[in-house]
């Protein structure tokens, strides 16, 4: 992966991020419950880079929690989930760093510009191209100095997919990625996956068989209920 924009400490960041970056992941007997009640149990899936997998079910089946347990937003109540470098095992701690996902329940901070938005999470984790290529990749270069809380549902969308394919993540994790998108929105979304998605891990939770047509296994949740 090749930085375009990044300060000399990003660079150094990003050089880091690449050496070692996310070849394996996995999820062994793997389990998740609220209260009482188990969303899902014994999930066992092994995911590597520049593979792409799909995560299918029924609403209430735990495709959207187990996407979210990958990304490291919730912790499991049983099982162990293994992020193995390209050079080493990334301690759990590290691993927002490797991981980017774009989803419907993730706000962006409305009060800023989509320039402003992508400068923030610049700080975070380098980008692979400048802001501004960014923008017009995902049609949205002559609303860069507009504030979010006036886009539409579908330009916000846009934006979301911007933040996640263009991080320089290793594991790219997309829960509905088509939401509020319009014909041309989700011919755009294909054409990111094509071009951006390739030496990635890439994990699609998804009831849409056209958002996740190029994967090639298939998580059907339903089995571990």
């Amino acid at each position: 992966m090749i930085v375009e924009e990044a300060s000399s400490k990003d660079s150094a960041k990003a050089i880091w991020m690449t050496n070692n970056f996310v070849s394996e992941i996995n999820l062994t007997q793997i389990g998740k419950r609220f209260n009482r009640d188990w969303i899902f149990r014994h999930v066992d899936a092994h995911f590597i880079a520049g593979k792409k997998y799909a995560i299918t079910g029924s609403n209430g089946s735990g495709k959207s929690t187990l996407l979210q347990l990958i990304a490291g937003l919730i912790i499991p109540n049983e099982g162990t989930l293994q992020f193995n470098g390209s050079e080493k095992a990334i301690p759990i701690q590290n691993v927002y760093e490797h991981v980017s996902i774009a989803a419907p329940y993730l706000e962006l901070l409305e009060e800023m510009t989509p320039i402003e938005l992508l400068q923030f999470h610049a700080k975070f984790k380098p980008l692979l191209k400048p802001i501004n290529s960014i923008l017009e990749e995902v049609e949205l270069n002559n609303a860069g100095e507009k504030q979010i809380r006036n886009f539409s549902s579908g330009m916000k969308q846009r934006l979301k997919l911007a933040q996640a394919f263009f991080s320089n993540t290793a594991v790219l994790l997309l829960d509905e990625p088509t939401t509020n998108l319009d014909l041309q929105g989700i011919n755009l979304y294909h054409r990111l996956i094509e071009q951006y998605a390739q030496n990635r891990i890439v994990i699609i939770s998804s009831n849409d068989a056209q958002e996740y047509r190029d994967c090639s296994e298939v998580i059907k949740m339903e089995v571990y209920k």
